[in-house]
Formats: structure tokens, sequence, C-alpha cells
């Protein structure tokens, strides 16, 4: 109420005082369990696992601990400490979806929009794609490698395959199993944690997709070309890509 002089009445703002104080209050108890727990409202989590009790936001950086982390105690290895991540989140990493393997993970792309163009180096990669490759041996070890050769290669892929470019890694997981599905999504869900770090463009596997040019970050269904065997779904190998640079 305005009075005769332009003044508020006191009773209303007092009143309209207390009405923010409690909406503030309301927001602060109710944030940690709304996606996105740093910042729900102003920053989207980075990462997000879908857990048995529900979606956990993560950073990047707790993304890519608790991923390296289930790979090496996958192999028996000695991991980083990871107390201070949600045990149902390194769970679900390590295990996958109760009732089928399948992605648990993903992160917001965020590729690089300054990355200079390379060229093949004597392996038949370039030298991104060569960190790539020498990045995933450091967590997991040896690995049954293809799609690339010394000198590069010119046939057995998609006509504009980023594999003739020297810019893609084929990670096989054969035979088809169930065992050897969840072993691919854990090396999936890692590349993906690191994608950032690594200028990595396209991850496939399993039928599904990921790429760092979504801003949702999200996996989705992958469309293969005719036949549609197991290769062409790469339901038997992980395919992962690096950025070319130049002009993407």
């Amino acid at each position: 109420m305005v009075g005769k002089t332009g003044h508020r009445s006191p009773f209303r703002l007092v009143l309209g005082l207390l009405l923010l104080g409690v909406l503030a209050s309301a927001l602060v108890l109710l944030a940690p369990g709304l996606p996105g727990r740093n910042g729900p409202l102003l920053r989207p989590a980075e990462c997000v696992v879908e857990t048995a009790g529900g979606n956990v936001g993560l950073t990047r950086e707790e993304a890519q601990l608790a991923t390296t982390a289930v790979a090496l105690l996958a192999r028996g290895v000695e991991a980083p400490d990871t107390s201070g991540i949600d045990d149902g989140v390194l769970q679900r990493l390590a295990a996958g979806p109760p009732e089928d393997a399948g992605p648990s993970l993903g992160c917001r792309g965020r590729s690089a929009s300054d990355l200079q163009e390379q060229q093949l180096n004597p392996s038949g990669l370039t030298p991104r794609a060569a960190q790539l490759r020498d990045a995933m041996a450091a967590v997991f070890g040896d690995q049954s490698l293809g799609g690339f050769a010394p000198g590069g290669i010119s046939q057995g892929h998609g006509a504009e395959s980023t594999h003739y470019d020297g810019r893609a890694i084929d990670v096989f997981f054969r035979p088809v199993t169930e065992e050897n599905r969840r072993e691919g999504w854990l090396l999936a869900h890692w590349l993906v944690a690191h994608a950032d770090d690594l200028d990595i463009q396209y991850v496939i596997f399993d039928d599904r997709f990921w790429s760092t040019h979504s801003s949702r970050g999200r996996w989705q269904d992958y469309d293969a070309p005719e036949p549609g065997n197991e290769v062409l779904r790469h339901l038997d190998h992980v395919h992962v890509d690096v950025l070319a640079g130049g002009v993407e």
C-alpha cells in the first residue's frame, strides 16, 4: 500500500523481506537434490551418471577420476583415491546398469576451436590420435586396436571416414558378449570423461554414439548403414576419433 506521502507500508515491506528470506532458504535446502549439484540453477553439472538412486552430477575432473579408478580396478591395478565420489556412481560405472550393458555417463561437449590441422605420422595416426592411443594404453593396458596402419589406410570404411585421415582408432571387444559389452562401456565412459583433454570428437559403441559437438552431452542412437551387422553397428568395437583442427 502506498500512502499519500509516497512511502510503502512498513508492514508490507517487512513481509516482503521475510518471504524473500524463506524462498532463499528453500533453494539452499533443495539445491543438493537437483541435477547439477554444483550450482544447479546457475551452472548445470558438466557430467551426469545415472545411478540406482537417480542422476548424480559430477565435475569433469570427478568424472575423469571415477572412470579411471574403475578401469584400473577392473585390471587389478592400484587406483587413485575416490573417497569423495558417491559410491553409487562408482558402482554403476564399474558394473553398468543391472538389466543390460549400456551407457551410464554423459558429459557436455566442449570442442576446441583453435586446433591446428595435423598430418599422419609414421604410425598412420595424427599426433592427436597417437596421444589418445598412448593415453588409453596407460590406463587400460594392451588393447586390440585397428583402423589405422603405417602409411595410412584408404579402404574398409565409409567414404568420409576419419580412419582415412589417421584420426580414428577402433578398440575391439570380441566376441560380442555381455561381459565384453560391459568392458567396452568402461572404455567408452572413460573416453567421454576425457574428451576435452584429448580433443575427442566422436565415440561410437553398441548402437549408441556421443559427440563433442552436442552441448547436452547425451548418448544418442546410432543409425548404422546397411547391412547393419555387428561391425557396422559397432557392437564388437569402440570407435573413437579426434578433431581434425583447422576449419572443422
